[in-house]
């Protein structure tokens, strides 16, 4: 919902949006080279023309000996170049799924990118335990919302889910009715993590 209302607003504007999914499942393809190169990618798709400063950095990279690949720090220079071009909104989900050797690098270069793209607004969402290191490594002013699931609510998307099921023989009623009652009761409660800089509107 946050994506597509982001989008929807965007049209127009100059303004371009970059998103990541943090999946635990995928936890080794996601390092924080990866995460930050899916960024990049996105914001360039948004932008009118690819900035030269990271055509000339690809270049250089693709004629080095043993084509060596971009590092963090070229790839956070060129985020930075891409935001400078267009106001940028990064959405990044389920941060807590994050490994943790990434975890920390993710965090302090987004903090990099605050720092020197201070148009750039950040929208984290995760569990709260890591609610304390996002203030440590971004800094400034972090405002926190906590968003708690109604029970109500999960049982109607189990209920729709449910009945979309297409091999629905693969469980008995007695495994429906542990799922609709164990599911809402345990769901646990995520928070929202928005970083504003004084001149947000």
């Amino acid at each position: 919902m946050v994506i597509d209302n982001l989008c929807s607003q965007a049209r127009g504007r100059n303004t371009t949006i970059a998103c990541f999914y943090f999946d635990f499942a995928a936890q080794n393809e996601q390092s924080t080279a990866r995460v930050l190169g899916s960024l990049l990618k996105q914001l360039i798709f948004g932008l009118e023309e690819i900035p030269e400063e990271i055509l000339e950095a690809y270049r250089e990279r693709k004629n080095a000996i043993g084509g060596q690949g971009l590092q963090i720090s070229d790839v956070l220079k060129m985020l930075q170049i891409a935001s400078a071009r267009k106001r940028a909104f990064i959405c990044i989900d389920a941060l807590d799924e994050c490994a943790t050797e990434h975890q920390v690098k993710v965090l302090d270069s987004l903090g990099q990118l605050l720092q020197q793209s201070p148009g750039t607004r950040i929208f984290l969402t995760g569990r709260p335990h890591i609610l304390p290191e996002i203030g440590r490594r971004l800094g400034g002013r972090v405002t926190s919302m906590s968003i708690s699931p109604e029970r109500d609510d999960i049982a109607t998307y189990l209920h729709s889910r449910l009945a979309a099921d297409t091999t629905p023989d693969a469980m008995d009623s007695t495994l429906e009715a542990d799922i609709l009652e164990k599911i809402p009761t345990d769901i646990s409660e995520m928070y929202v993590e928005a970083r504003n800089t004084p001149e947000a509107t």
